[in-house]
């Protein structure tokens, strides 16, 4: 009898395809954040506009230089459950240009420059919580400092090769645990430390813009589609398919969802329920539709936007000043798009792990999600609120309350979002809320 002859797997080639796509979706993703200043920027009052806008931008200059420095090396090279290294990639310097990903068709660059975005945006979702009050170069030191200490290991835990979450079998498709729950637990561990805004509960907090609100919040659902859908670095198996469509299903019911809950319970269908509805769609579904159908998405959506819209009240009752409910949609949203994966898992998409609700009716899958979950929040809060008080005992985060309450643009970047100085002769008596916050001041033609 012959001897079997053992076929070597092929090795993978480099697409083209791929690579238009994963290119596309990486750009998509860097169009998310000024989506996200612009979000944030309208729901701040009219003195805050500018450093709101610039919290977000600074991020992008800040994490990418650092990202290429080590950031990438620590976050996906190989070394422990905990922490990555790959001398190599350390400044970028020793990667061949058509050098694949392991065990993909696209380049290192390419995949290493998707990954930039996250880590981009994750730590700018972080600036809508402390809004009004923070120095601006304290928040840039924080930025840095937190995507060293914070979501590189993270990062390396849930999307590692040999990180401890991903080799436990934690499903988190495109950034539940290591983007929302981890900007939104940290947003919460800083603002325990920094404190409330002057007027908190007190003075009228509103949106200054709301239709730029919604122009932010139309933008970051755009460039979601290559924030989730890219995050299965192709599109030859058709799960990134099923990732664009779950999410747009969950968005579309969450954002219904909320506008229900607020319906009901306020007795009105507001611009900024919309826009906060989606975002919370968006976040929820973000570790799950890899892994679940699109009637699940929509349960996941809808649960989700109920769930988010309660939570943004929870700040009020517990006392805790977060500005722009960075708590109440990213973190909540997170866990309970992290979670119901333990439910809605149907083991037809990126993974063949079952939920409640499906195959054999396990409780597997949920407890593995437990533990991504818990540990996850539980690190970034305590190390985040750590990093905050280092450096409110040192540099000092927070402006004086002078320059709070007559405005952190003008203190912090010499501007002003808008010029009123043609309608008012060059003086201008600001209302409560409006650019100089209740004094009169000239304002520079």
């Amino acid at each position: 009898m012959a001897p079997a002859i053992t076929l070597a797997a092929e090795a993978p080639k480099l697409s083209a395809a791929n690579t238009g796509f994963m290119l596309i979706c990486s750009a998509l993703v860097l169009l998310m954040t000024p989506g996200l200043a612009f979000f944030y920027g309208g729901m701040v009052r009219v003195k805050s506009t500018l450093n709101m806008l610039m919290m977000s931008f600074i991020s992008i200059g800040i994490v990418t230089i650092l990202w290429v420095l080590y950031g990438f090396s620590l976050a996906f090279g190989s070394s422990n459950g905990f922490i990555g290294f790959n001398s190599d990639w350390l400044g970028l310097s020793n990667i061949g240009l058509t050098e694949l990903w392991d065990g993909y068709t696209i380049p290192i660059f390419v995949f290493m420059v998707f990954q930039m975005m996250f880590a981009v945006i994750t730590p700018a979702l972080i600036s809508g919580a402390i809004a009004d009050r923070v120095k601006f170069s304290a928040w840039a030191l924080f930025v840095a400092l937190w995507l060293t200490i914070v979501y590189v290991p993270v990062a390396h835990w849930v999307w590692g090769a040999d990180g401890w979450a991903y080799k436990l079998g934690v499903i988190d498709f495109a950034g539940g645990t290591a983007v929302h729950i981890n900007a939104g637990a940290g947003a919460l561990g800083v603002i325990l430390v920094i404190g409330k805004r002057v007027g908190f509960k007190k003075d009228p907090m509103r949106p200054h813009s709301l239709p730029l609100v919604m122009l932010g919040a139309g933008l970051l659902w755009f460039g979601w589609f290559g924030f989730n859908a890219g995050s299965w670095l192709g599109n030859d198996d058709g799960v990134g398919a099923l990732m664009f469509v779950n999410t747009q299903v969950a968005t579309a019911a969450a954002m219904l969802a909320w506008l229900a809950y607020e319906k009901i319970r306020h007795g009105a269908f507001t611009t900024l329920g919309a826009a906060s509805g989606a975002v919370a769609g968006l976040v929820a579904i973000t570790p799950s539709g890899g892994a679940v159908s699109p009637l699940g998405a929509i349960a996941v959506g809808a649960i989700a936007g109920v769930a988010c819209a309660a939570a943004v009240g929870l700040k009020f009752k517990f006392g805790y000043d977060d500005s722009l409910d960075v708590v109440g949609v990213h973190m909540v949203g997170g866990i309970i798009g992290s979670l119901l994966i333990g439910f809605f898992a149907t083991g037809k998409g990126q993974s063949t792990a079952t939920g409640v609700f499906y195959g054999d009716h396990s409780f597997t899958q949920l407890w593995k999600q437990f533990a991504g979950v818990g540990a996850v929040l539980a690190y970034s809060l305590v190390a985040s609120a750590v990093l905050a008080f280092l450096l409110d005992k040192t540099i000092g985060m927070r402006v004086s309350e002078d320059d709070e309450v007559s405005g952190i643009d003008q203190a912090e970047h010499a501007e002003t979002a808008y010029d009123f100085s043609g309608a008012g002769g060059g003086v201008v008596s600001a209302v409560s809320g409006g650019a100089l916050a209740g004094s009169s001041k000239k304002v520079d033609a």
